[in-house]
């Protein structure tokens, strides 16, 4: 793994000392990335912040003119816009860790928002209370999803891949996504100065394997279900094949990360048994998911996984990000 290659493009300065710095990686949605700036923007907090833009289209840079564009008719808002032109998610949020820290010395938290997703209104101050209510390093919250086909919304939105996996604040062992989260500084300095493994960039996980890397290094996490985030789902992604191939990349994603932490013979078995376990155990979870949301579809989830780690094993790994447009 290298330090991501990066292009500041601007920056707006701040006079107060900045508290807590939110990354945003753009690729190729300039329209809706002015609508997640603004929903920073309209954060009721007394919180002092900034926002990082990384732009991952190092070719058309709609997302870092649409960024810079934002930051000149709001110059009262700190922030920096820049290119991270190693291409992939990992590369984009490495690049925004590293500017973050290297551009702001005493933030105490890092949050992090997608750019198909807006924040609520007081987003920022719930998640870094929750962090501090909790003695949480890292904090998750919903991402509520927001369907633009209506009729396929009510056929989709019960299943696991858009529903959250924690349904109240508290502790909680670990997190899953990286779409909505708080992370301490002291968790950045630990972790660095690579974070997210690159290797992940176009399968996604990546995510997943920094917090089995912080939970290996003793770092507590907590969940905060008052802080969600709306996250524009666009028509393809309630198509049984892109609802199918996400269930896959998930079970793949999953072997995958046990593979890497579980060394030797012995984790290497314990994998394996898993496997089977859940294989075997499917058909029956899949019915009771069927049940419980009255959809067969739905249900298929439990053996979709399942059949994911198996091809994981013999390295068949759907890269779902390679084409965005498909995403």
């Amino acid at each position: 793994m290298t330090k991501p290659n990066i292009t500041i493009q601007h920056v707006t300065a701040s006079e107060r000392p900045i508290e807590a710095v939110i990354i945003l990686p753009t690729f190729r949605r300039p329209d809706h990335l002015v609508r997640t700036l603004d929903s920073l923007k309209a954060q009721e907090t007394a919180r002092s912040f900034a926002i990082i833009v990384m732009e991952n289209d190092d070719e058309s840079l709609a997302g870092a003119k649409a960024a810079r564009a934002w930051f000149e008719e709001n110059p009262a808002q700190a922030g920096i816009a820049l290119i991270a032109h190693d291409r992939g998610n990992c590369s984009a949020y490495n690049a925004g860790i590293q500017t973050a820290l290297a551009h702001y010395a005493d933030f105490s938290h890092l949050l992090i928002i997608d750019d198909d997703e807006l924040a609520t209104k007081h987003w920022l101050d719930r998640l870094i209370e929750a962090s501090e209510t909790y003695r949480a390093d890292l904090v998750g919250a919903p991402q509520t999803p927001v369907f633009e086909d209506v009729a396929a919304s009510r056929r989709w939105a019960r299943h696991p891949v858009f529903t959250p996996h924690y349904k109240s604040s508290g502790p909680v062992p670990i997190l899953f996504s990286s779409g909505n989260v708080a992370i301490r500084r002291r968790v950045l300095q630990a972790m660095g100065p690579e974070w997210l493994d690159p290797a992940f960039n176009f399968i996604g996980g990546g995510d997943a394997d920094f917090y089995t890397r912080a939970k290996d290094r003793g770092f507590t996490f907590a969940w905060c279900e008052n802080a969600p985030v709306m996250e524009t789902m666009p028509a393809r992604r309630t198509e049984a094949s892109w609802i199918n191939a996400r269930s896959v990349r998930n079970g793949a994603i999953s072997s995958i990360i046990e593979r890497r932490h579980g060394t030797g013979a012995q984790g290497g078995l314990k994998r394996h048994v898993r496997n089977i376990a859940l294989l075997s155990a499917s058909p029956l979870r899949s019915i009771l998911l069927a049940v419980r949301t009255r959809s067969p579809a739905i249900g298929l989830y439990h053996v979709q996984v399942a059949v994911g780690r198996f091809m994981a094993e013999f390295g068949r790994v759907a890269e779902q990000y390679r084409q965005p447009e498909k995403n």
